[in-house]
């Protein structure tokens, strides 16, 4: 059964999907609100409550020319030592809070028959989730529109893994970070299975602030490949760890959004959520 916060977000993305697809004539609130069935009153009350911003601005987080912006600006403004340390100006923990270890290939060994997994469902501002977590970390995060699709999926890649559904704690250590008072927020441990070049992709990747985008060039230019950058989207294609593992923060260098494991529209609504998160109070 599909809770509220599930049907909030289903509108929020079809009136994302509208935007994206109509963002050339400027749609007005009467057109967006019409799209998903709604009044304008009651479209604006649920779209600011969920991105904390108008429709109108939030239009504007998420077009090209935003996004051309902030590559540029990060490009020129962005401290080495900003992209280092993972901390924002404001104190708020980012994503260098997260850690993670390999597994080895005995963990690994024959589809994971070593590994004791548990697995729950979450709520998210964007969608369902599926965590799973060995006793080391989270192995695998996802968004799902199906729980049973999703667990499948889960075993598709542990396929002798033993399963039990429990939260575990370093479950809710990880689906803390969608809380608004981070103060307290434990270590992230992720626990990963990937090839060392994949494991340093990833890594990348934490060191991409909330609220900010990068581009593939950028990514192998910072693992000192700046030829890979097809190989680095592949890697980042391959990130077994939704949102935690920021890949949503990689953009093509046109500015376009580009693809998304789990939907371009749903990258769509991340990018611009992070960027309503950061932007100061009007």
């Amino acid at each position: 059964m599909n809770t509220q916060a599930e049907f909030n977000y289903d509108r929020v993305a079809r009136a994302i999907t509208f935007i994206r697809s109509n963002f050339k004539e400027q749609p007005s609130l009467n057109e967006i609100a019409e799209s998903v069935h709604l009044s304008p009153y009651h479209f604006q009350r649920l779209f600011t409550e969920w991105a904390g911003v108008s429709p109108k601005k939030f239009m504007q987080y998420i077009s090209v020319e935003h996004a051309k912006k902030m590559l540029k600006e990060a490009q020129v403004t962005l401290s080495e030592a900003a992209m280092e340390t993972g901390f924002s100006g404001t104190g708020r923990l980012h994503d260098l809070f997260v850690n993670i270890e390999g597994m080895t290939p005995g963990e690994y060994k024959n589809g994971g028959e070593n590994l004791e997994i548990n697995y729950s469902f979450a709520e998210s501002p964007f969608g369902k989730l599926i965590v799973a977590s060995t006793p080391k970390g989270i192995c695998h995060m996802s968004f799902v529109d199906d729980g049973k699709e999703g667990f499948e999926d889960l075993k598709s890649r542990f396929p002798n893994a033993n399963y039990r559904q429990l939260l575990d704690k370093n479950q809710q250590d990880g689906l803390a970070i969608f809380r608004d008072d981070w103060s307290k927020q434990e270590r992230i441990k992720l626990h990963l299975n990937g090839t060392p070049f994949q494991l340093k992709v990833w890594e990348t990747l934490l060191k991409i602030p909330t609220g900010s985008l990068t581009v593939y060039g950028s990514i192998a230019h910072k693992i000192e490949r700046p030829k890979a950058s097809r190989a680095v989207g592949t890697a980042i294609g391959k990130n077994p760890v939704a949102f935690l593992i920021p890949c949503h923060r990689v953009i093509q260098s046109t500015g376009k959004i580009g693809d998304y494991m789990w939907g371009s529209t749903r990258k769509s609504a991340i990018i611009g959520w992070e960027a309503a998160q950061m932007a100061p109070a009007e």
